[in-house]
């Protein structure tokens, strides 16, 4: 399945968000890839990110990293640059955009 997110990093700390995802930890996405994920890519434009998400079932993806000490440190860290977070409630599943047009 194709999950795609859109979240907003706050004004003025767009290059801490890019550096910090050039050291995102190791064990953070081995965790990412057991979940399920198959590729996750984050695109910026000025202070909005976009995030698809190839993964086998996105609401097992983030049931398996809400508990996990690595994820929510990083979200922590995430939480001190981002204006729109990434929802890793229980409800958070239903938080993508949803599609609008795809060329088959």
């Amino acid at each position: 399945m194709r999950i795609a997110l859109h979240t907003r990093v706050k004004p003025g700390r767009e290059s801490e968000y890019d550096q910090a995802h050039r050291e995102v930890p190791a064990e953070l996405t081995e965790a990412i890839r057991r979940g399920g994920a198959h590729e996750w890519t984050i695109w910026r434009s000025g202070q909005d990110l976009f995030h698809v998400i190839d993964c086998d079932d996105y609401e097992a993806l983030l049931a398996s990293l809400a508990d996990l000490p690595v994820n929510i440190a990083w979200q922590a860290r995430m939480a001190e640059l981002l204006e729109v977070v990434h929802d890793y409630s229980e409800g958070g599943a239903d938080k993508g955009l949803p599609a609008v047009w795809r060329l088959p």
